[in-house]
C-alpha cells in the first residue's frame, strides 16, 4: 500500500512539473528565452519510475503517456499564443512528432535504468546479486573500521534442494527459492543486505550486529523457514553458518568461506 501511494505521489509530481513548464513556456513565448527542452525532464522522471515498476520482465506505458501529455502541452502552449489563427494541421503534426520523440526518449531511458538496476539484482528473487553484495560488504567493513562496531554475515544453503527439483520439477524449485528470498527479506532490516549468490546459496549482511544477536536471527529465520516448508509440503530445510567481525580483517571471499565452514560444522553436528 505504501509503495502504491509513493507511485501515485511521484506521478502527481510529474504532472505538476508538466503544468509548470507549460505555464512558463507560454509566459516566455514572446521573449528570446526558450524552455522547450525542459519537457524532457518529466519524461525522464517517468521513465525512471517506469523502470522501477517494470521489474525487467514487463513493459510500462508510463513514460509514453507522460510523453504524449508533454507533446500536447507544448503544442497547446505554442498554439495558444496566436489562437485561433494557429493551423489545426500544424498543431496535430507537432503533437505527433513530439509524441514520437518523447516516446523514444522515454523508452531509451527506461531501458538504461533497468539495465543499471538489474545488473545488480538476481532476476528470479529480486535480491542483490554477488556484485551488489560485495560492494555493500566492503562499504560496511569501512564503516565498521571507523566505528569499531561489529557486523555479521550469514551463509545459507537449502538442504535437499536438488531432490525437490528432481521430484517436483524446476518450477517448484523456483517457488522454493522465491519463498526463501521472502523469508530473508521479511526477517531483515532495510539496512541489511540479503543476496543470492547462485543456485541455492544465499547470504545476509547484518551491519552493527554482534554474534549473540546474530544467533537469535539465525534461530528465527530457521523457525520461519521450517513452518513455510512444512505448509508447502517441501522436504527441504535451511542450513545456516555465520561469522561476526570488525573492520577489514578479512576479504569478502574469506568471510564467505568462514561462514560456509561454520555452516558445514553445524550441519554435521545436527546429524549426530
Amino acid at each position: 500500500m505504501e509503495i502504491k501511494t509513493n507511485l501515485v505521489w511521484r506521478l502527481l509530481l510529474v504532472v505538476a512539473e508538466v503544468a509548470i513548464i507549460t505555464y512558463l513556456d507560454y509566459w516566455f513565448a514572446n521573449t528570446f528565452y526558450s524552455l522547450d527542452v525542459m519537457y524532457c525532464l518529466p519524461v525522464i522522471q517517468a521513465a525512471r519510475l517506469g523502470s522501477i515498476r517494470a521489474m525487467r520482465r514487463t513493459d510500462t506505458q508510463t513514460s509514453t503517456l507522460v510523453g504524449v501529455i508533454c507533446a500536447v502541452a507544448w503544442s497547446g502552449a505554442e498554439a495558444a499564443i496566436i489562437w485561433p489563427a494557429y493551423p489545426v494541421g500544424a498543431f496535430a503534426m507537432n503533437v505527433f512528432t513530439r509524441s514520437v520523440t518523447f516516446t523514444v526518449l522515454g523508452r531509451v531511458v527506461t531501458k538504461l535504468w533497468k539495465e543499471r538496476e538489474y545488473s545488480r539484482k538476481d532476476t528470479l528473487t529480486n535480491l542483490a546479486n554477488r556484485l551488489e553484495f560485495t560492494e555493500r560488504f566492503e562499504t560496511e567493513q569501512l564503516r565498521s573500521e571507523r566505528s569499531g562496531t561489529p557486523y555479521s554475515l550469514l551463509f545459507i544453503d537449502i538442504d535437499q534442494f536438488k531432490a525437490l527439483n528432481d521430484s517436483h520439477g524446476h518450477h517448484v524449485g523456483d517457488e522454493a527459492l522465491k519463498a526463501v528470498s521472502e523469508i530473508l527479506t521479511d526477517n531483515s532490516r532495510n539496512v541489511d543486505t540479503a543476496a543470492r549468490l547462485g543456485g541455492d546459496e544465499f547470504v545476509i549482511l547484518f551491519p552493527e550486529t554482534d554474534a549473540y544477536i546474530c544467533g537469535i536471527l539465525v534461530d528465527r529465520i530457521k523457525a520461519v523457514a521450517e513452518k513455510k516448508f512444512k505448509s508447502e509440503n517441501w522436504a527441504i530445510s535451511l542450513s545456516i553458518g555465520h561469522v561476526t567481525s570488525i573492520g577489514r580483517d578479512k576479504t569478502v571471499d574469506q568471510a564467505l568461506h568462514e561462514a560456509d565452514e561454520n555452516m558445514y560444522l553445524m550441519k554435521k553436528s545436527d546429524k549426530q
